[in-house]
């Protein structure tokens, strides 16, 4: 018999698929949560997570092993995605804006979806908008590789052609943003439609005193 644990990993991972492409005519249908119960700490028991083998934006290959030593706060998608990714970032920004200042600041990143445009030239400009955090972090590699570190955090995503855009095709794509901890474990992690300041109330729960 399957256990309530594995349907409940279900209903959230079914709550996290974006329905509609992003760019599609109909708009972007945010995620909704599975439930109360889905709380801010049980959403860290899911065992979600792994390794990584990347490219970051300086086109260094990288791994999860670079970023341990400091929380992160990371999200799936592309930099030419017209509508689900912004309101993303919005998320990350206001919810790093109201964390409380004497707790450390996690680092912001992307992990793209989309390697063939997204090279390490493109993310370095996306990541160097002036309203991003400044130590944010923008990774890339073969469709191999990116698939491999999709599944690890059991993100969700398929290319969909639009052959009249200027962009020729976008992609549908689950829409979750992972707080990682020092050692690189998903601590917990948030639907693009929560407010960034409940978002923040549930990081202080985890994150260290800032240093000095």
């Amino acid at each position: 018999m399957a256990s309530g644990k594995f349907f409940a990993q279900a209903g959230i991972l079914s709550s996290l698929i974006l329905l509609a492409a992003c760019g599609s005519e109909e708009g972007t249908q945010v995620a909704t949560s599975s439930g109360a119960q889905e709380t801010c700490h049980s959403r860290g028991e899911y065992g979600w997570g792994g390794p990584i083998d990347l490219v970051n934006q300086d086109g260094v290959a990288v791994t999860e092993e670079d970023f341990k030593g400091e929380y992160t706060l990371m999200y799936f998608g592309y930099t030419m995605c017209p509508d689900a990714c912004p309101v993303i970032m919005e998320k990350i920004m206001y919810s790093l804006d109201s964390l409380p200042d004497n707790l450390e600041h996690p680092r912001a990143m992307l992990i793209s979806f989309d390697p063939e445009r997204d090279t390490p030239e493109v993310l370095t400009q996306y990541i160097s908008n002036p309203y991003y955090p400044e130590n944010m972090v923008g990774l890339t590699g073969t469709p191999e590789q990116i698939r491999a570190a999709a599944e690890e955090f059991q993100a969700q995503y398929q290319v969909s052609s639009q052959e009249d855009s200027a962009i020729g095709y976008v992609f549908d794509h689950s829409v979750a943003i992972y707080l990682l901890d020092d050692n690189w474990e998903v601590k917990t992690f948030f639907t693009a439609y929560e407010n960034p300041r409940d978002m923040a109330e549930c990081m202080a729960n985890f994150l260290p005193e800032a240093e000095g």
